[in-house]
């Protein structure tokens, strides 16, 4: 059993910042594996933040490139997401997602993810 628990979110102030965290309990960390942060927004569908791979790729959305950045700890027992110069069309539910395979650059697929958090909600007001 993999649980996935984020951390971090919260209400900021455009131009703001804020960390997420997702915490892995159980062992699910293998050669293949990748990790990415998703969110959805109010009336839109799901999509792709950013993912960090077991190669140590890491592959963000055009959106917040630059802005965010998606790491993992020594232990991999946690994976962040550093969220910078916040937009209000930042605004969304944040979930960590895990999956055994590295698909490249169609990282973005939610289908192939296996585990997913219980979110944490993000605002940015302007």
């Amino acid at each position: 059993q993999v649980l996935l628990v984020e951390s971090g979110g919260g209400s900021v102030q455009a131009g703001g910042s804020l960390r997420l965290s997702c915490a892995v309990i159980g062992y699910f960390f293998s050669s293949t594996y990748c990790m990415a942060w998703f969110r959805q927004a109010s009336g839109k569908e799901r999509e792709g933040v950013a993912s960090i791979c077991a190669t140590g790729s890491t592959y963000y959305a055009d959106s917040v490139k630059g802005r965010f950045t998606i790491s993992e700890d020594n232990a991999k027992t946690t994976v962040s997401l550093q969220m910078s110069s916040l937009k209000p069309e930042d605004t969304a539910m944040y979930y960590c997602a895990a999956r055994y395979d590295n698909v490249g650059n169609n990282w973005y697929d939610d289908k192939g993810f296996r585990y997913w958090g219980q979110g944490t909600q993000v605002t940015v007001s302007s």
